[in-house]
């Protein structure tokens, strides 16, 4: 995404952008980045700094933004392809595994919950404790909820097609 957008506006813009912007933190190092910016700001105004050398900078931006979307690509249809080869299966287990994923999630996370309510509730000396252990565990629930998503979304796709 970076890259795209540096290929499209172009470094000189970029570069003003990010001087104004580290020039409101205060940290030494933001401080110097910002000066420094604006010292390479200077030097593209004036010219020091030819068209030539910024055009080929914004070419390495393309080419890094071309080789990045192809390994998005290569990745989406390693993933379609997984996917078409689950639902073309005649195992019924595969065939289940992502309304099963879900209702495990969604048992799973009531538990969850419950078990969080009960404490508030019946046992209040220790929910403080108990409320930062589950806060803990917000990276693993991501990481569930994101795959129900993306299995819930590639089905509402499939619902689709067979329609048509």
């Amino acid at each position: 995404m970076i890259p795209a957008l540096l290929a499209k506006i172009g470094i000189p813009l970029l570069v003003d952008v990010l001087s104004g912007t580290l020039e409101k933190i205060n940290h030494p190092v933001a401080e110097t980045a910002s000066h420094s910016l604006k010292d390479l700001k200077t030097a593209l105004d004036k010219n020091d700094i030819s068209l030539d050398d910024l055009k080929e900078a914004n070419r390495h931006i393309e080419t890094l933004e071309q080789l990045e979307s192809a390994d998005h690509k290569t990745a989406l249809k390693e993933i379609n392809k997984s996917l078409r080869a689950e639902v073309m299966s005649e195992d019924p287990y595969v065939r289940r595994m992502r309304p099963t994923f879900g209702y495990l999630m969604a048992l799973t996370w009531t538990a969850q919950m419950l078990a969080l309510a009960y404490v508030i509730v019946f046992k209040t000396s220790v929910s403080g404790q108990i409320i930062t252990a589950m806060e803990s565990m917000g990276l693993i629930w991501t990481i569930g909820l994101s795959v129900l998503g993306i299995y819930v979304y590639k089905r509402s796709e499939e619902k689709k097609i067979t329609r048509l």
